[in-house]
């Protein structure tokens, strides 16, 4: 099995702990950094643009999404034009809609052809990533962020339809798939099988990095000992009924 160094795909961790964010970029196999309003309030943070400000400094060499967090479009370009700003590195994410519904189209079409880099983001349907891609023609290099982690929580196998993203995109040289909101490790390679550009990946399924390829054997061997120590922590205990001293002393005897 390959390493992570060793996929086409392109891990991008997701989160917003500086700390964990710092940490992370000491990894080589981790190429970039995306986050949102949700995972900064998570993580405490209470001034955006300090918190950015401080990060794009410490990270000054690989693309960092951060988004806008308006729902009125004049407000949403304000804020995309001030954080696109604050660094080269930074793709500025738009919301494929606002919260009633209107689409953010003509948005990304006016921020991508003024050379801003966007993430269009929060995409689950490939009405929207065809629409998405025609907005960003010709624009700036950019990402398009389909929630293949949201897609699965339906029911639905995210992997075909990543493939069709993928083929609609495939005219767009400057616009790069992201597989988001993974849900486990196996998500990485099945992103990098299909050919999609970047995934985005929490802490969480980052730890699970070191099980890679790991024996299954050992592995079983370990979830039993697990099992096993923590029913011994616990100190739980099956008291033995006289009918069952019977029963047990005979199955010694045949035994």
């Amino acid at each position: 099995m390959k390493s992570l160094s060793e996929l086409r795909v392109q891990v991008f961790a997701d989160g917003a702990d500086k700390a964990g964010m710092i940490e992370l970029y000491r990894q080589p196999y981790i190429k970039g950094f995306t986050t949102n309003p949700t995972l900064m309030r998570q993580a405490g943070v209470t001034d955006y643009e300090r918190f950015a400000r401080e990060i794009l400094q410490l990270i000054p060499d690989r693309p960092i999404s951060f988004e806008v967090f308006a729902d009125d479009e004049i407000e949403m370009e304000r804020q995309a034009r001030k954080i696109a700003s604050w660094a080269p590195n930074v793709y500025v994410k738009i919301p494929v809609t606002n919260t009633r519904r209107e689409p953010m189209y003509d948005l990304i079409r006016r921020l991508s052809g003024d050379g801003i880099r966007v993430n269009a983001t929060a995409v689950l349907a490939l009405d929207q990533v065809r629409h998405i891609a025609t907005a960003l023609r010709g624009g700036a290099p950019s990402y398009i962020s389909v929630f293949a982690g949201r897609i699965a929580d339906t029911g639905r196998d995210p992997v075909p339809l990543m493939k069709s993203a993928l083929d609609q995109i495939a005219p767009e040289p400057n616009t790069q798939l992201v597989w988001a909101s993974p849900r486990e490790l196996l998500n990485i390679f099945q992103a990098d099988a299909i050919g999609c550009h970047i995934i985005t990946v929490t802490s969480d399924v980052l730890k699970k990095v070191s099980l890679i390829g790991k024996d299954l054997h050992e592995f079983s061997l370990e979830t039993v000992r697990m099992f096993h120590d923590d029913a011994a922590r616990s100190r739980y205990t099956l008291e033995l009924r006289p009918e069952e001293r019977q029963t047990c002393g005979a199955l010694s005897v045949d035994q």
